[in-house]
């Protein structure tokens, strides 16, 4: 008997494939690794691509929606690993890869690390700004944490002596990448922190794979950075790297040059602001006393001033009068006093009780000095004191006669 053949429209068929590629719970969920070609950009934001390895190629969209989570850029001949869904476009007739997410293949777990460990730290506050310190602005020492050769010490020495050859550079060399890096890193911030060996840190390394630049995503060089009370600058890879350095330094630079011109100022920049300040002072203080020239030259010439050398001549010779008049009534006052002083002083001559003592009289005194007015004060055996004119007798009295 004949085998009866079914005949189906492409679009039916297609239709009943798409159904049972649906139906299939292997491919509702899958990771294929591939290497990327034909990578093509959408303006709806859809990436479109083709997966491919040594023997077949696999079609593949990855929606809007779904390149937002991206952390990296894919282009043509990188290898990934992504993660969608089977399924028929059944318009083409050609199944493809509906991506779900995609990473560079061998980081998934590194990836992975990456975003757990930078929940943990910012959940803890090492990224909140409260904690980032400015940093100085004319600093003394630069240190810089790096690898001892290689692109990014050059330039950050560079720039740091064309930019400001005033600052110190010391250079602390450590191991950038694979084991025992991190800790290197780590225990060097700490030693310039333990003896106060810089005023400004930059720490860091040129570009590479999120492998190469894994030390500056590891804890114990996070929390280094949080702990040091210098102000540091993070330093690592290109533009479009970020690591858990960046997030925890008090300023993420985007390249290790851009990470010395902010560590120091420009000493070009500020000679030339400074002549152009001292210029600046210059012109104010002409201009101030050009304007205040002015001003004396109109005072000068004003009408209310204009008659005051002949009025300042005429005062000073009444002044001269004055001081003439003065000094010879003074004079007249003075001889005028020190006749009626000479007079007093005859008077007084006369009054004076030494003038009687020089006549032949005498003044009895006390011990005391209580005048002798009475024979009552004068019991015999009475000391007292007998003061003639030139000079004193001491005298007891033997008897009074009343």
């Amino acid at each position: 008997m004949e085998q009866q053949i079914m005949t189906v429209t492409v679009s039916q068929l297609n239709h009943y494939v798409h159904r049972v590629i649906d139906h299939n719970s292997y491919l509702k969920d899958i990771c294929i690794k591939g290497e990327i070609s034909n990578c093509k950009r959408h303006p709806s934001g859809h990436i479109y691509l083709t997966l491919k390895d040594e023997g077949s190629v696999l079609r593949s969209v990855m929606f809007r929606t779904a390149t937002s989570t991206l952390r990296f850029n894919p282009e043509d001949g990188m290898k990934v690993t992504a993660r969608g869904r089977i399924s028929v476009y059944e318009p083409g007739g050609a199944y493809q890869l509906y991506i779900e997410s995609m990473e560079p293949d061998g980081e998934g777990a590194l990836y992975a690390a990456f975003e757990k460990l930078k929940k943990k730290l910012e959940e803890e506050g090492l990224f909140d700004s409260q904690f980032k310190k400015p940093l100085p602005t004319f600093p003394e020492t630069v240190c810089v944490v790096t690898a001892a050769s290689g692109a990014a010490i050059r330039d950050i020495l560079n720039v740091l002596g064309r930019r400001y050859p005033l600052a110190n550079v010391r250079v602390f060399p450590v191991a950038v990448q694979g084991e025992g890096a991190a800790q290197e890193i780590a225990t060097a911030i700490s030693l310039i922190n333990e003896h106060s060996l810089g005023d400004v840190i930059i720490t860091g390394r040129g570009g590479g794979s999120i492998e190469d630049l894994w030390a500056f995503n590891e804890e114990v060089v996070a929390r280094a950075i949080f702990a040091s009370s210098i102000p540091i600058i993070s330093a690592v890879g290109h533009e479009t790297d970020f690591t858990i350095a960046d997030f925890v330094a008090d300023l993420r630079a985007p390249t290790p040059s851009a990470a010395a011109e902010l560590a120091v100022p420009s000493a070009l920049e500020l000679s030339q602001r400074l002549l152009a300040q001292k210029n600046e002072l210059i012109a104010q203080m002409r201009h101030g006393l050009l304007s205040r020239q002015k001003s004396l030259d109109y005072l000068k010439n004003h009408p209310a001033l204009r008659g005051m050398p002949d009025t300042i001549a005429e005062k000073r010779i009444t002044v001269d009068h004055l001081q003439k008049s003065s000094s010879y009534a003074f004079s007249k006052l003075f001889d005028s006093l020190t006749h009626q002083l000479s007079a007093c002083a005859g008077k007084l001559d006369a009054l004076s009780p030494l003038s009687a003592l020089s006549r032949g009289y005498a003044y009895a005194s006390l011990d005391d000095g209580t005048p002798i007015r009475s024979t009552k004060q004068c019991v015999p055996g009475t000391a007292f004191d007998l003061r003639v004119s030139d000079g004193t007798a001491r005298c007891v009295v033997s008897e009074t006669d009343k």
